[in-house]
């Protein structure tokens, strides 16, 4: 018998009869929620029941819960997990930081490395709409302009990304870190100032 007689002799398994023998798995991201819970014979996925224990386990009182934005390549990799495996441990050490964030005096550093890099006359103009805005903010019980309402209405326009996007938002809450950063830090960041 000839090697395609052979082959069309053969049928290949539905992919029903793979994934009930267990060899493919559904996602559980990008499913419809109702297949999900009735797929599990259950309301809620057991992928949310995990997250949500382990949150509450240790991460309740971790600062930016829910507001930091997480490692994208630590959350890639969760996510192909939870679609892949079976018995996915959430407390087995590698989901500690789903969020990582450098400590403030590593965020000082680096800014101040910025800063120290930029053209002389980037940096001179920079330090003094700073130093303005810190004279603004020093009169804020008049004029109601605090850091972070300071903060807000620059940083936008002084960090403007280079392309537009529709994460504006996202753009926006970074900006207003920065700006936020760099006038509670202005001494440490302009010494010569």
């Amino acid at each position: 018998m000839t090697r395609k007689k052979k082959r069309s002799g053969m049928r290949r398994p539905t992919l029903q009869s793979v994934k009930e023998k267990g060899y493919i798995r559904d996602n559980v991201f990008g499913c419809h929620l109702d297949t999900l819970c009735h797929r599990e014979n259950s309301t809620v996925p057991k992928f949310l029941e995990k997250c949500i224990r382990a949150v509450e386990r240790r991460g309740l009182d971790v600062d930016g819960i829910y507001r930091v934005s997480g490692n994208l390549a630590v959350i890639q990799r969760l996510r192909h997990k939870a679609d892949h495996e079976e018995s996915l441990d959430l407390d087995d050490g590698q989901w500690e930081e789903v969020h990582v964030e450098p400590d403030y005096s590593q965020k000082v550093s680096f800014m101040k490395d910025l800063i120290g890099c930029l053209p002389l006359p980037n940096h001179d103009t920079m330090a003094a709409l700073f130093r303005h805005l810190l004279k603004v903010i020093e009169h804020g019980e008049f004029n109601r302009m605090s850091v972070p309402s300071v903060s807000i209405v620059f940083g936008p326009t002084l960090l403007r990304p280079q392309t537009e996007s529709a994460n504006f938002t996202v753009h926006m809450v970074f900006q207003t870190r920065i700006v936020e950063l760099i006038l509670n830090e202005y001494h440490t960041l302009f010494p010569s100032q």
